[in-house]
Protein backbone atom coordinates (compact mmCIF):
# COMPACT_ATOMS: atom_id res chain seq x y z
CA UNK A 1 0.00 0.00 0.00
CA UNK A 2 1.22 3.45 -0.92
CA UNK A 3 -0.06 6.94 1.17
CA UNK A 4 -3.56 6.79 -0.32
CA UNK A 5 -4.34 3.24 0.74
CA UNK A 6 -2.36 3.64 4.41
CA UNK A 7 -4.75 6.69 4.81
CA UNK A 8 -7.72 5.19 3.80
CA UNK A 9 -7.63 1.98 6.17
CA UNK A 10 -6.03 4.03 8.77
CA UNK A 11 -9.08 6.12 9.09
CA UNK A 12 -11.58 3.31 8.66
CA UNK A 13 -9.46 1.36 11.83
CA UNK A 14 -9.69 4.64 13.70
CA UNK A 15 -6.31 5.00 13.64
CA UNK A 16 -3.41 7.79 13.30
CA UNK A 17 -3.61 8.71 10.41
CA UNK A 18 -0.57 10.94 10.89
CA UNK A 19 1.24 7.80 12.29
CA UNK A 20 0.67 5.74 9.29
CA UNK A 21 1.95 8.65 7.16
CA UNK A 22 4.82 9.12 8.87
CA UNK A 23 5.39 5.37 9.48
CA UNK A 24 7.95 4.48 6.10
CA UNK A 25 9.81 7.66 7.79
CA UNK A 26 10.71 6.03 10.88
CA UNK A 27 13.14 3.28 11.86
CA UNK A 28 13.22 1.10 15.00
CA UNK A 29 10.93 1.88 17.66
CA UNK A 30 8.90 4.84 17.39
CA UNK A 31 7.72 4.19 21.33
CA UNK A 32 10.11 7.14 22.89
CA UNK A 33 9.51 9.96 19.72
CA UNK A 34 6.11 10.70 19.42
CA UNK A 35 2.72 10.50 21.07
CA UNK A 36 0.76 7.02 21.61
CA UNK A 37 -1.81 7.12 19.04
CA UNK A 38 1.20 8.59 16.41
CA UNK A 39 3.08 5.20 17.65
CA UNK A 40 -0.22 2.96 17.20
CA UNK A 41 -0.61 4.50 13.71
CA UNK A 42 3.07 3.84 13.00
CA UNK A 43 2.35 0.13 13.78
CA UNK A 44 -0.54 -0.21 11.98
CA UNK A 45 0.64 0.81 8.77
CA UNK A 46 3.60 -1.85 9.46
CA UNK A 47 1.49 -4.53 10.11
CA UNK A 48 -0.71 -3.39 6.80
CA UNK A 49 2.75 -3.36 4.70
CA UNK A 50 3.56 -7.00 6.12
CA UNK A 51 0.21 -8.17 5.54
CA UNK A 52 -0.57 -6.95 2.03
CA UNK A 53 2.85 -8.58 1.10
CA UNK A 54 2.19 -11.50 1.94
CA UNK A 55 -1.65 -11.96 0.56
CA UNK A 56 -1.96 -14.22 -1.89
CA UNK A 57 -2.96 -12.18 -4.56
CA UNK A 58 -0.23 -9.86 -4.53
CA UNK A 59 2.30 -12.80 -4.29
CA UNK A 60 0.85 -13.41 -8.02
CA UNK A 61 0.96 -10.08 -9.18
CA UNK A 62 4.71 -10.00 -8.18
CA UNK A 63 5.29 -13.08 -11.00
CA UNK A 64 3.48 -10.93 -13.53
CA UNK A 65 6.76 -8.72 -13.59
CA UNK A 66 9.76 -9.03 -15.84
CA UNK A 67 13.19 -10.28 -14.67
CA UNK A 68 14.60 -7.20 -14.84
CA UNK A 69 12.14 -5.57 -12.68
CA UNK A 70 10.36 -8.13 -10.19
CA UNK A 71 12.85 -6.43 -7.09
CA UNK A 72 11.14 -3.96 -7.41
CA UNK A 73 7.76 -5.27 -8.45
CA UNK A 74 6.42 -4.91 -4.28
CA UNK A 75 7.18 -1.06 -4.56
CA UNK A 76 5.91 -0.41 -7.98
CA UNK A 77 2.38 -2.98 -6.78
CA UNK A 78 1.66 -0.44 -4.05
CA UNK A 79 1.74 2.34 -5.88
CA UNK A 80 -0.47 0.86 -8.29
CA UNK A 81 -3.12 -0.41 -5.73
CA UNK A 82 -2.81 3.47 -5.24
CA UNK A 83 -3.88 3.91 -8.77
CA UNK A 84 -7.22 1.82 -8.14
CA UNK A 85 -8.40 2.90 -4.95
CA UNK A 86 -8.37 6.87 -6.65
CA UNK A 87 -9.85 5.70 -9.40
CA UNK A 88 -12.22 3.63 -8.02
CA UNK A 89 -12.95 5.58 -4.77
CA UNK A 90 -16.78 6.75 -4.94
CA UNK A 91 -17.55 3.23 -4.99
CA UNK A 92 -15.11 2.43 -1.93
CA UNK A 93 -16.21 4.80 0.01
CA UNK A 94 -19.33 6.74 -1.06
CA UNK A 95 -19.64 8.18 2.11
CA UNK A 96 -16.68 10.72 1.89
CA UNK A 97 -15.71 12.03 -1.83
CA UNK A 98 -12.23 11.74 -2.32
CA UNK A 99 -11.92 15.85 -2.36
CA UNK A 100 -13.39 15.48 1.20
CA UNK A 101 -11.26 12.85 2.49
CA UNK A 102 -8.46 14.58 1.18
CA UNK A 103 -8.36 17.80 3.35
CA UNK A 104 -9.21 15.66 6.29
CA UNK A 105 -6.44 13.86 5.81
CA UNK A 106 -4.62 16.59 5.30
CA UNK A 107 -5.98 18.53 8.58
CA UNK A 108 -4.96 15.60 10.39
CA UNK A 109 -1.15 14.95 9.51
CA UNK A 110 -0.52 19.32 9.23
CA UNK A 111 -0.61 18.65 12.88
CA UNK A 112 2.27 16.43 13.35
CA UNK A 113 4.49 18.42 10.74
CA UNK A 114 6.37 21.20 13.02
CA UNK A 115 7.84 18.13 14.99
CA UNK A 116 8.44 15.55 12.01
CA UNK A 117 11.67 14.56 9.96
CA UNK A 118 12.68 16.66 7.24
CA UNK A 119 12.38 14.33 4.56
CA UNK A 120 8.46 14.05 5.93
CA UNK A 121 7.92 17.39 5.66
CA UNK A 122 9.68 17.80 2.68
CA UNK A 123 7.15 14.82 1.32
CA UNK A 124 4.22 16.69 2.55
CA UNK A 125 5.25 20.13 0.99
CA UNK A 126 4.26 18.27 -2.68
CA UNK A 127 2.00 15.48 -1.67
CA UNK A 128 -0.72 18.19 -0.82
CA UNK A 129 0.34 21.03 -3.10
CA UNK A 130 0.28 19.06 -6.12
CA UNK A 131 -2.36 16.56 -5.17
CA UNK A 132 -0.91 13.36 -5.62
CA UNK A 133 -3.38 11.13 -3.94
CA UNK A 134 -6.16 12.77 -6.07
CA UNK A 135 -3.59 12.58 -9.24
CA UNK A 136 -3.12 8.55 -8.56
CA UNK A 137 -5.94 8.00 -10.72
CA UNK A 138 -4.18 8.82 -13.97
CA UNK A 139 -1.30 6.21 -15.01
CA UNK A 140 0.72 9.07 -16.96
CA UNK A 141 1.13 10.32 -13.34
CA UNK A 142 1.80 6.79 -11.72
CA UNK A 143 4.22 6.39 -14.61
CA UNK A 144 5.60 9.91 -13.63
CA UNK A 145 6.04 8.21 -9.77
CA UNK A 146 7.91 5.66 -10.68
CA UNK A 147 10.46 7.83 -12.21
CA UNK A 148 10.47 10.24 -9.63
CA UNK A 149 11.28 7.36 -7.48
CA UNK A 150 13.89 6.26 -9.47
CA UNK A 151 15.70 9.32 -9.88
CA UNK A 152 16.05 9.73 -6.47
CA UNK A 153 17.31 6.60 -5.76
CA UNK A 154 19.47 4.98 -8.40
CA UNK A 155 19.29 1.79 -6.81
CA UNK A 156 15.64 1.72 -7.79
CA UNK A 157 16.25 2.94 -11.24
CA UNK A 158 14.43 -0.62 -12.55
CA UNK A 159 11.18 1.17 -11.35
CA UNK A 160 11.01 3.15 -14.97
CA UNK A 161 10.93 -0.41 -16.68
CA UNK A 162 8.27 -1.45 -13.86
CA UNK A 163 6.14 0.70 -15.84
CA UNK A 164 5.46 -1.66 -18.83
CA UNK A 165 4.60 -4.54 -16.43
CA UNK A 166 1.67 -2.48 -15.24
CA UNK A 167 0.35 -1.53 -18.09
CA UNK A 168 0.43 -5.26 -19.49
CA UNK A 169 -1.40 -6.41 -16.68
CA UNK A 170 -3.33 -3.52 -15.99
CA UNK A 171 -6.84 -5.98 -15.97
CA UNK A 172 -5.63 -8.73 -13.89
CA UNK A 173 -3.83 -6.13 -11.56
CA UNK A 174 -7.25 -4.55 -11.17
CA UNK A 175 -9.05 -7.56 -10.56
CA UNK A 176 -6.84 -8.45 -7.78
CA UNK A 177 -6.99 -5.40 -6.13
CA UNK A 178 -10.86 -5.90 -6.12
CA UNK A 179 -10.32 -9.32 -4.34
CA UNK A 180 -7.91 -7.88 -1.89
CA UNK A 181 -8.63 -4.30 -0.96
CA UNK A 182 -12.38 -4.44 0.04
CA UNK A 183 -11.33 -7.64 2.50
CA UNK A 184 -8.86 -5.25 4.02
CA UNK A 185 -11.39 -2.45 4.11
CA UNK A 186 -13.20 -5.01 6.42
CA UNK A 187 -10.37 -5.79 8.07
CA UNK A 188 -10.13 -2.05 9.31
CA UNK A 189 -13.66 -1.48 10.15
CA UNK A 190 -13.78 -4.52 12.56
CA UNK A 191 -10.04 -3.92 14.16
CA UNK A 192 -8.63 -6.94 12.61
CA UNK A 193 -5.46 -5.10 11.31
Amino acid sequence: MNFLAHLHLAHLADSSLSGNLLADFVRGNPGDAYPAEVVDGIRLHRRIDALTDNLPEVKEAREWFRPQTRRVAPITLDVMWDHFLSRHWQQLSPEMPLPDFIRYAHSQVSVILPDAPPRFVNLNNYLWSERWLERYQEMAFIQRVLNGMASRRPKLDALRDSWYDLDAHYAALEQRFWQFYPRMMRQAKNKQL
